[in-house]
């Protein structure tokens, strides 16, 4: 039998403090070969403007360090440029599964997962964004970016990604409500981890688990993932 822990956040909104930074490298230091990721909206910055020099809340998340965050609004921005600003001091990926490139826009759009493996289990983990511009709004003209329907990217990614991991995690910015509706309509998601509705909940949509660990950095969440014989056998979440 194999264990995975997770240690999660989401919705930090630029208050990760060094002392927390220094409290979760602790929690990934006392658990070798753990992960760290954040569902979104990390940052600073808001949706029109951002700092020049990038945003400083991804040094003390470089500390950690975290593996992975899941790009939320806050770290979107509509012109190439914005976005890759305000997350060129992330050291760890960025992803989101279903943002796509528009108008032969400029910059290279997010990675959509990432692979990690430990203890000889294949990890997996994808990201899903809010959509903030979409291929009906006018908006989409003058962006670089924009979104598809975040259950109709997992509905084309999910397969592809299955076979190829023993766990597989979706990274989500996209609200509990969605996450609910993902967890129904898309077969073959171990762990919903999300964001971006500021909640904390515990919930099982058929073979699928959702978890919420809040915002603000008021709390951190440890999943512990037990994996037997080429399958999940539980998951045990805490919050801290």
């Amino acid at each position: 039998m194999a264990r995975v822990t997770i240690f999660h956040t989401a919705d930090m909104h630029n208050k990760l403090t060094p002392a927390w930074a220094e409290t979760l490298r602790a929690f990934k230091f006392a658990n070798p070969g753990s992960l760290m990721f954040d569902s979104g909206d990390a940052i600073w910055a808001g949706n029109i403007f951002w700092r020049p020099g990038g945003e400083p809340i991804l040094d003390l998340m470089n500390s950690v360090p975290y593996d992975a965050l899941c790009m939320g609004n806050r770290e979107f921005h509509f012109l190439g440029m914005g976005v890759s600003s305000k997350t060129s001091r992330a050291r760890f990926p960025v992803l989101s599964a279903n943002i796509r490139q528009a108008n032969g826009g400029r910059g290279t759009p997010p990675s959509s997962h990432a692979y990690f493996e430990r203890e000889c289990v294949k990890i997996t983990v994808f990201g899903l964004s809010v959509p903030c511009v979409t291929e009906r709004m006018l908006m989409k003209k003058v962006s670089d970016y924009y979104f598809e329907q975040p259950i109709r990217a997992a509905a084309e990614i999910v397969p592809k990604l299955r076979p190829e991991c023993d766990i597989l995690i979706a990274l989500t910015h996209i609200g509990i409500k969605q996450d609910r509706e993902l967890a129904s309509e898309v077969p073959g998601i171990d762990l919903i981890l999300g964001g971006h509705t500021h909640v904390i909940t515990e919930e099982r949509v058929g073979e699928t688990r959702i978890i919420h660990h809040g915002s603000y950095v008021h709390f951190a969440g440890r999943v512990d993932i037990e994996f037997d014989s080429g399958r999940v056998t539980s998951i045990k979440n805490e919050i801290i």
